[in-house]
């Protein structure tokens, strides 16, 4: 398998005030083309800043990152916006759609960036759903569709650009327990069709789907470890 992520010996220091924050120590780790990974640990443990330069939301206060062949470490704000839209899915706990936008278009919105016409756009985004269970929910608004149909728009919204990764988080945090179920499901899928996955929870029976678990503490990599225990929605389902 070739390396999709690399980090080597990255750190992150905020200086809040007079206050220094280590936020990254030293992480170096690499996640392979169709792995699926999950971030663990507890709060201030780094995870959450882990994500935001695994994502390019954010860059490094030293060492380096390498995203599918190319060094975003030092990149601008406007080439890291570029990287996400190309590399990246996204999907959030909060969901973050246009309110006012139909599941459609929301699906749609990151071809525009790419620079799709309308009607290429629109096919893309129909067949996204299509992949994801909701077409006929198409045209409905994120108030006319429940917790976990308008996760499940999210994410075929993050999926619509066939980006190198999908970078989940807390994916499950405002689902009640059987639509989480229902949403991890559909990650086993895209995982099983080659996707990359990387999701950050806090969660343990969530973050046991993944098959790989890395766990943070005080900004380091306190543990690095092959899931040999994955969980199942429908075993899981058996013993509640």
């Amino acid at each position: 398998m070739s390396a999709i992520i690399k980090t080597s010996e990255i750190a992150k220091i905020y200086q809040m005030g007079t206050q220094t924050v280590n936020a990254l120590q030293s992480i170096s780790i690499q996640i392979d083309k169709g792995e699926y990974v999950a971030f663990m640990g507890p709060s201030g443990s780094g995870k959450s800043t882990l994500m935001n330069i695994v994502g390019c939301l954010d860059t490094p206060t030293s060492g380096t990152y390498i995203l599918n062949n190319k060094d975003v470490s030092h990149m601008t704000e406007n080439e890291l916006a570029d990287i996400r839209n190309k590399e990246i899915g996204f999907v959030f706990q909060t969901f973050n759609l246009l309110p006012r936008a139909t599941a459609l278009e929301n699906v749609a919105l990151p071809l525009i960036y790419a620079g799709l016409g309308k009607s290429e756009r629109d096919e893309k985004a129909m067949e996204t759903l299509e992949n994801v269970g909701l077409a006929d929910r198409a045209d409905h608004k994120p108030n006319e569709l429940s917790g976990g149909q308008r996760q499940r728009v999210a994410i075929a919204r993050a999926l619509v650009n066939d980006p190198s990764i999908i970078l989940a988080d807390e994916p499950t945090g405002n689902l009640d327990s059987k639509t989480s179920y229902d949403i991890m499901d559909l990650f086993h899928e895209l995982h099983e069709n080659g996707n990359t996955i990387i999701m950050v929870t806090h969660e343990d029976d969530i973050a046991h789907y993944a098959h790989r678990i890395v766990r943070l503490r005080d900004g380091l990599v306190e543990t690095d470890k092959v899931n040999t225990d994955i969980y199942t929605s429908n075993r899981i389902r058996q013993t509640v």
